[in-house]
């Protein structure tokens, strides 16, 4: 595996077999729940039409890195994406984020309306707690990580929105307290659930832990650092709104340069947490280098 030190110029773009797998599983988790016709149309626009399936990504990844397979991880996997697709559901909200597009195209409460938003949004929770349930080994231990990263992920929602954190607590510490919640925790989540589905011994859970610490604020820096050098053509939403509400980002905070330093330092901390893990962590330190170089 490489070091912490290399850095690769051009990473690999996720494998499209895997997530064509992710895909289909998706898929049949909405055929088979028992919904109303317009609330599964309404569903299945906001999980399956498109994104990056990052999440289940990192989860079927992780299984493969300790010496499972990532079928093993699928449901995890699956489950995680549909917290992931709940949560931007609602954030899109006009109560919190007011965004009418997603991924390029309407945002579902534009599309469907609020109230089918809103039922939808509480539709793919429960639809994960049943994904997850479903999970070959030891499907309570998955539920309860599961929730535990939804929780801490809307505790940051809270604190990213409508505050909450000391006042006295510097920009940098909030920032960070924001972060590793709400986008981190489901991040770290996806990776904890995936090498627990693979049957991670304590040492290999521990390094994908720190790993999926990184990454986390690691896509988070990124995120910011596109939503101010990117148009919202080409990401698939609006841009530059964080910073005109006045929310604290990575830029806001540190500028442009900084933050792009604090990438590097977060690819970095991503690449030594999995060297115990050896060769069969490449595919984790390709992904780091292609989330850290992204530009979408």
């Amino acid at each position: 595996m490489k070091s912490p030190s290399a850095h690769a110029s051009s990473a690999p773009a996720p494998d499209a077999t895997l997530l064509a797998e992710v895909e289909a599983r998706l898929e049949r988790f909405v055929e088979e729940a028992d919904y109303a016709p317009n609330l599964r149309d309404a569903v299945a626009y906001a999980l399956l039409g498109g994104g990056k399936r990052l999440r289940p990504l990192l989860a079927m990844r992780c299984a493969e890195a300790v010496g499972g397979r990532r079928t093993d991880a699928i449901e995890v996997a699956c489950a995680v994406e549909m917290v992931h697709a709940f949560s931007l559901v609602h954030d899109d909200l006009p109560a919190l984020d007011n965004d009418a597009m997603r991924r390029g195209r309407p945002t579902l409460h534009v599309a469907r309306g609020e109230a089918m938003a809103i039922l939808a949004g509480d539709a793919l929770l429960a639809l994960a707690v049943h994904a997850a349930c479903s999970a070959p080994r030891d499907p309570a231990r998955m539920v309860r990580e599961l929730t535990d990263a939804t929780t801490l992920m809307i505790s940051g929602q809270v604190y990213d929105t409508l505050g909450g954190c000391p006042e006295s607590m510097p920009p940098a510490a909030r920032l960070r307290t924001i972060h590793e919640r709400k986008t981190g925790a489901l991040i770290r989540g996806a990776c904890r659930m995936g090498a627990m589905s693979g049957g991670a011994r304590e040492g290999a859970l521990e390094a994908i832990d720190g790993w999926g610490t990184a990454i986390g604020l690691m896509f988070q820096a990124v995120d910011d650092l596109l939503d101010e050098t990117q148009s919202a053509e080409h990401v698939g939403k609006a841009t530059g709104k964080d910073r005109d509400l006045g929310k604290l980002t990575y830029p806001g905070v540190y500028g442009i340069d900084r933050t792009r330093e604090e990438v590097e330092s977060l690819r970095a901390d991503a690449q030594r947490a999995i060297l115990p893990l050896g060769e069969a962590a490449r595919p984790l330190s390709d992904l780091t280098e292609y989330m850290a170089s992204r530009t979408r």
